[in-house]
């Protein structure tokens, strides 16, 4: 790709297309997002903020060559075991939580920024895309200069804003139908989500241990 200008809004239109295949897959992130959505409409965008937290600083470590780090079985083995023990932790908390699922009181806006940054912290995936995907568009952003770097980290973690925002209004506005039955059911299942993300994240760990 060539560094000039006719060309960035099509780089950026990539960089969107590829963001959307990482955040709306269903995950840790999309599961703590729908229980704090049930309390808080802002959830998602504080959710971001965590997220972005991780993510900003990684684009930058990234781009001065810690992509290779990443890559090493050592560092997902590491991830990949604290990661999924974290995801238990948490996963515990939320199915404990259950009976005051919709009392708003029982959330804040710092809660909400620590979950969106403990979910991202605990996925060893999340680093490998950074270190595979994220690096090679990386590399791309660089042939626009310090505007195309700047751009690329603003699209990406923007369209992470956008969605995940609009996924706790969704759950927020249509939360009057919810019976204490179902939201009582949703935080079970988004806790198996979690926990499932962390069993499958140590078990990964350890077959890459054991390899």
């Amino acid at each position: 790709m060539t560094g000039n200008t006719e060309s960035l809004p099509l780089f950026l239109g990539s960089v969107i297309v590829l963001s959307a295949s990482g955040v709306m897959m269903p995950g840790p992130v999309t599961a703590v997002t729908v229980t704090k959505g049930s309390q808080r409409k802002w959830a998602g965008a504080l959710i971001a903020v965590g997220h972005g937290i991780i993510e900003i600083p990684l684009i930058v470590f990234v781009y001065f060559g810690l992509a290779t780090y990443l890559k090493l079985t050592g560092v997902q083995i590491g991830v990949g075991l604290a990661g999924g023990l974290m995801l238990f932790w948490m996963a515990w908390g939320l199915f404990r939580t259950r009976p005051a699922a919709l009392d708003a009181k029982k959330d804040t806006s710092h809660s909400s920024i620590v979950a969106g940054l403990l979910t991202t912290a605990a996925s060893p995936y999340f680093f490998l895309w950074w270190a595979t995907v994220g690096a090679a568009l990386l590399a791309s952003a660089t042939t626009f200069g310090k505007t195309g770097i700047i751009a690329f980290g603003a699209v990406h973690w923007s369209f992470d804003l956008v969605w995940l925002f609009a996924v706790s209004w969704v759950v927020f506005k249509s939360k009057k139908i919810w019976t204490p039955r179902v939201t009582g059911g949703v935080f079970a299942f988004c806790a198996a989500v979690l926990a499932g993300f962390g069993v499958y994240f140590i078990y990964h760990a350890v077959s890459l241990a054991t390899q």
